[in-house]
């Protein structure tokens, strides 16, 4: 996540912001994710919308995208909602930014499993590219933030940039990532092992059947 503080509402991000409303690819996304919902319950779609409208204002930007307040007020009337329950789902979910991000929005998971499986130095080599938490670098191109657990513990480290996940990361492998992305090319995602398929056991027995002429078999004892 980026930094979980509003945005300050100033005249300049109305001026900007004011204004906004869905482009028809996305309206037409919104009133495909409201139909799904009885009358009456269209507000059950706003963590939708949200993720619509970050994403055009991403559009509009060149980076991931991000919620400005005029943006979420948009949302609110969209869904004839109080502006401040869309902002508590804004605020609560870490998917949504609410300040502005870069073109590629660098999430390093640093609890225990990733930590235990280099994150930090993952997070060096951040710095050394002049990353730093919860800031942009002066290009726009990155914004650094350290996530809670993301799910991928068999493939640690991970990160997450944009909408993919790249695991099984080493410095080499994560800089290779980073130099892809920065010459506008578009890295396989998911594990960076070239041992590895997804997240089979690396030279390990993969199956229970296969175990049983290797390792003691204690079906017959159960």
């Amino acid at each position: 996540m980026a930094d979980r503080h509003l945005e300050a509402d100033t005249p300049e991000l109305r001026a900007r912001w004011g204004g906004f409303s869905f482009a028809p690819a996305w309206e037409a996304k919104a009133k495909t994710a409201i139909a799904k919902y009885p009358d009456g319950r269209q507000r059950s779609a706003v963590m939708a919308l949200l993720d619509f409208a970050q994403r055009q204002v991403g559009e509009e930007t060149g980076t991931q995208g991000w919620l400005p307040i005029p943006v979420m007020e948009y949302v609110a009337k969209y869904l004839d909602m109080p502006i401040i329950r869309v902002v508590e789902v804004a605020s609560f979910y870490t998917m949504y930014n609410l300040v502005p991000v870069g073109k590629f929005h660098v999430q390093v998971c640093g609890t225990t499993p990733c930590m235990l499986r280099g994150s930090d130095d993952i997070l060096a080599a951040c710095k050394k590219r002049g990353m730093h938490k919860g800031h942009t670098t002066d290009d726009g191109m990155w914004t650094l933030t350290e996530v809670e657990c993301m799910g991928n513990c068999s493939s640690a480290p991970m990160v997450q940039i944009n909408d993919g996940n790249y695991e099984d990361l080493t410095v080499d492998r994560f800089d290779a990532v980073l130099d892809a992305l920065a010459a506008g090319q578009t890295p396989k995602e998911g594990t960076q092992d070239p041992a590895r398929h997804t997240v089979e056991p690396v030279g390990a027995l993969s199956t229970l059947q296969a175990m049983v002429s290797e390792n003691h078999d204690y079906r017959g004892e159960w």
